[in-house]
């Protein structure tokens, strides 16, 4: 999860030019679509600062006419999309972010992650998927599994030079099945300032984390739908969010 304030930046670069949306991709066949998001409820995790979620019915039938449910909670707890401003003050909040960089074609890298393993461009380049400007990529590290565990807070992250080569690669949006791309809190050093997020946000490479079931997904093409909540002025959103491999 994003798990800090960070400094509050101007360093928000704009928006990189992508090519016009291919969605669908005509030429390929599309499998069932999986559920990305994990449930919303309020045993989710979260770091220690942030405030406990709630989901509460506030009218319940039968002792009410109808049902509501209300929502107490933290847009970077669960699955959820950063915006810009969520690392740079000048840049955009989410409901500036035009629709089209929260759906379509893109890939599914996968990696058998080790604790604590710094994932680097390298790596990337190794998997042997090609990634197309203007892709979504998704990042499977199996890390899902330890959801509300320990263990899920000694997860891999990105190197600097992945974060660049994202950028260079001119994706839209990058997600991830991890609680953050950066280093785990433990690990990291005094003065830590969320290098990865800045690096992908400041070029509006939007972040996505707590990703769940990527492993349904074969490596390879796929497309994906983002579905996070239009919140006027936030530093991001929780978000249903959908992806089916492309055959």
């Amino acid at each position: 999860m994003c798990d800090g304030t960070g400094i509050a930046d101007h360093g928000w670069k704009g928006w990189q030019e992508l090519p016009q949306l291919r969605f669908p991709d005509v030429e390929r066949q599309g499998g069932p679509w999986v559920d990305l998001s994990h449930r919303l409820n309020n045993d989710l995790p979260r770091v220690s600062f942030f405030p406990k979620p709630s989901f509460r019915l506030v009218m319940q039938i039968p002792n009410d006419p109808i049902n509501v449910t209300e929502i107490q909670m933290v847009v970077h707890v669960g699955t959820h999309v950063d915006a810009p401003r969520h690392f740079y003050i000048d840049g955009p909040a989410f409901h500036e972010i035009p629709p089209e960089r929260l759906f379509g074609p893109g890939v599914v890298l996968r990696f058998a992650a080790e604790p604590d393993q710094v994932i680097t461009a390298a790596d990337f380049e190794a998997c042997g998927v090609e990634v197309i400007s203007g892709d979504i990529v998704v990042v499977d590290t199996g890390w899902a599994q330890y959801f509300g565990q320990e263990m899920y807070d000694a997860h891999p992250a990105l190197s600097t030079d992945a974060a660049q080569w994202l950028v260079d690669k001119r994706v839209k949006l990058v997600g991830f099945d991890l609680p953050t791309p950066d280093l785990a809190v433990r690990l990291r050093p005094p003065g830590f300032n969320w290098p990865v997020h800045h690096i992908l946000l400041a070029y509006g490479v939007l972040v996505s984390e707590h990703l769940t079931n990527v492993a349904k997904l074969p490596q390879g093409r796929a497309e994906f739908m983002f579905c996070a909540l239009n919140i006027e002025g936030s530093d991001g959103a929780p978000a249903r969010v959908l992806g089916r491999a492309l055959f």
